[in-house]
């Protein structure tokens, strides 16, 4: 039977399925450090205190990549080139969608309704890595050679989340409501796009290193345009609501190291 579980039962036990899958993780959670390491960085000086939270953000994620070339490494194997077509934040960034990577080189103090937009794209990619963990952790928790990264990244992916959603309510109370109303929804329709292009791309990839049959793949590739239907009709809803969350000042400490993963 053909579900979750088994589908990343087989990538994870095969070298070369598994090693694509850690380069794409990898690569999209360093680039994630780099992007919160320069929004930290120019700050605008009304919004100095959300800097240390920013860059937290970004060691987090930079963590995250360590984690998985650290896998890799348990393995004996190494990164690959991460296949375009399966590049998250570069179509997101190509969508428009958060802030530009021009715009982060330079040296120019950013503004605050450019940190409003880099919040509500956070919330909204965020959700998306928040769920995945939770999947993951539900089923693979208690691996021996996955479990405890996967729990170390799924709370601070929730911790992540949970920041989103303080700040952003923060943000409404001080008058940028409609800002980060229009942000979240146009962050939320592009990314579902994006994520079913990704999914398409990365499957197609997996299946080639698997050598799945034609059925299989047709069956994932529906069950892929089928979720990204459900979440085009409503389901992108859940992306951009906002509530004050559990976890107050998620990332108002120091970062949580990782040094078995080093």
């Amino acid at each position: 039977m053909l579900s979750a579980r088994s589908l990343f039962q087989e990538i994870v036990d095969h070298d070369d399925s598994f090693q694509l899958f850690c380069s794409i993780a990898a690569s999209g959670e360093t680039q994630g450090g780099w992007e919160n390491g320069r929004i930290a960085a120019l700050v605008p000086d009304a919004m100095r205190d959300l800097a240390p939270k920013i860059t937290r953000h970004g060691a987090d994620e930079d963590k995250h990549g360590r984690i998985f070339n650290a896998l890799l490494r348990k393995r004996g194997l190494q990164p690959v080139p991460v296949p375009p077509e399966t590049d998250y934040t570069m179509l997101l960034e190509r969508r428009g969608i958060g802030l530009a990577h021009d715009k982060l080189r330079r040296e120019q103090a950013l503004s605050e309704e450019d940190i409003v937009v880099y919040l509500a794209h956070s919330r909204v990619t965020e959700q998306r890595a928040a769920d995945q963990m939770d999947m993951l952790v539900r089923y693979f928790g208690d691996h021996p050679e996955l479990g405890r990264a996967i729990h170390m990244i799924s709370n601070d992916e929730a911790n992540h989340l949970a920041y989103c959603h303080e700040e952003l309510l923060r943000l409404a109370r001080a008058g940028h409501g409609r800002t980060i109303q229009r942000v979240l929804r146009e962050s939320a329709l592009a990314e579902i796009d994006v994520y079913r292009e990704v999914s398409l791309a990365v499957m197609a990839h997996m299946g080639r290193l698997l050598n799945w049959s034609a059925p299989k793949a047709a069956a994932l590739s529906v069950g892929i345009r089928a979720a990204y239907a459900y979440e085009r009709f409503s389901g992108w809803h859940r992306m951009v609501d906002l509530r004050m969350p559990q976890r107050r000042d998620a990332l108002g400490g120091a970062p949580v190291t990782a040094a078995e993963f080093a």
